[in-house]
């Protein structure tokens, strides 16, 4: 695995809030967002799951997987479990270490680790007290800790413009 942890992480922010504020959105900013998370902190799998409280669901909204992990299609969100109190509930990341932890945590874990992925972590997206949704990472075990939850949370903080004009325009499209 490489080592990232001299990446200084000041370009890939400003970046993101450059791509933020550029027309194209949410996708240009989401781009940004994945390349500068790729570059920082590292991922095999990057998602991004967008939450509409108000209508009672969640949807993928970005991948950079998509034969694997397309976007698009709602399902309602699940009110329990590990994800739904850490992240949507608590606002706290949600760190995953090794290959048990996948297994445990995600139905769906053997095509996770079909991908070489045995680790991940968990990133809410959060404004005015609410979880927007989260960004997921996934990669080698170990790849992620909560030493890192300061930067993750303040890639998820340039992230909350993309969450709010998806949610404003839910549809089925993704970006």
């Amino acid at each position: 695995m490489p080592d990232l942890s001299m990446t200084d992480p000041a370009p890939h922010l400003a970046a993101v809030a450059a791509a933020m504020a550029a027309p194209g959105q949410p996708g240009a900013g989401l781009q940004a967002l994945d390349q500068a998370l790729a570059a920082t902190v590292g991922h095999k799998l990057f998602t991004v799951l967008v939450l509409n409280h108000a209508a009672g669901q969640k949807q993928r909204y970005y991948t950079n997987q998509p034969e694997a992990y397309p976007t698009g299609g709602h399902k309602p969100i699940t009110p329990s479990g590990e994800y739904h109190d850490t992240v949507v509930v608590a606002g706290r990341p949600r760190f995953l270490h090794d290959r048990a932890d996948i297994i445990r945590a995600f139905p769906d874990h053997p095509l996770i680790l079909s991908l070489g992925c045995e680790g991940a972590v968990n990133v809410p997206v959060r404004w005015n007290g609410e979880t927007l949704g989260g960004l997921n990472l996934l990669d080698a075990a170990g790849r992620y800790d909560e030493g890192q939850t300061p930067l993750l949370l303040t890639f998820a903080a340039l992230a909350v413009p993309a969450f709010l004009h998806i949610t404003r325009n839910w549809t089925e499209t993704s970006a």
